[in-house]
């Protein structure tokens, strides 16, 4: 049996198991996907050396941990600067970033939907890891100018300077961390949400729980509000396109 799985801490979260094994068992794959909660990079590191799966995604925190222990970085990963799809290619592993695919179709669907424009849009982008990595990425290839936020980086805009007024002028604000994630779910992006107004686009990369408390400080204020399930299908979907090789259908 081909083993796929997902590297992270924690995993609580994740439905990529469930997305993955339905979808093998639908099409009579002979294959499974495992979840790896690994504590440490020195773990995923032993992992890698180990090379005993096909595939692995890799979530939170280590899509920039595990830029250095890969044989190889697609020219997208490289660009980006952030891993979240590992291929085992007979014994050298090939990083991909398949994050921006996800978030790029989705968000190009909720403009779509929303017949919105982003001629003076501004976007700001809750936190600096990974996800954030692809997340820029997209906005800068549709011409979409955009702020970092963080807790500690002094070269982008911190929490502590995040005024009602900076929010209001930036009508995209997407959230690229773990705030609000299954099980800590009461908890939420330190921002200014009395600057949100109705014609602001929220969106946030977590999926589980559906609505986190950083979407409905944005509903109860009129804004839109989107999860990332459809970033995570469209993700996964790309991540299959480089590992169904190592398959039989």
């Amino acid at each position: 049996m081909t083993t796929f799985g997902i590297i992270g801490h924690p995993l609580e979260h994740s439905a990529s198991a469930e997305w993955f094994n339905r979808m093998f068992e639908a099409e009579g794959i002979d294959a499974c996907y495992q979840e790896y909660a690994l504590e440490s990079a020195a773990q995923v590191q032993e992992m890698f050396n180990e090379k005993s799966f096909a595939g692995v995604n890799v979530t939170y925190p280590y899509k920039q941990t595990v830029l250095s222990m890969l044989d190889e970085l697609s020219p997208l990963a490289k660009a980006i600067g952030a891993v979240n799809v590992v291929d085992n290619n007979h014994g050298r592993l090939v990083g991909y970033n398949t994050d921006a695919v996800g978030f790029e179709a989705s968000i190009m669907q909720i403009f779509q939907s929303q017949n919105t424009s982003t001629d003076n849009l501004k976007a700001l982008i809750l936190g600096t890891g990974g996800v954030s990595k692809a997340v820029s990425f997209v906005l800068e290839k549709h011409n979409i100018p955009y702020n970092f936020v963080s807790r500690t980086k002094k070269e982008y805009l911190l929490y502590s300077q995040l005024t009602a007024d900076i929010v209001r002028q930036h009508r995209l604000i997407i959230n690229c961390t773990p705030l609000g994630m299954f099980p800590d779910i009461n908890f939420k992006p330190d921002i200014a949400y009395d600057g949100i107004g109705s014609n602001h686009i929220l969106f946030d990369t977590i999926y589980n729980p559906p609505i986190t408390q950083f979407l409905n400080e944005g509903k109860l204020r009129g804004a839109k509000i989107y999860n990332g399930k459809m970033m995570l299908v469209k993700q996964a979907e790309a991540a299959w396109d480089k590992w169904a090789y190592h398959v039989n259908y």
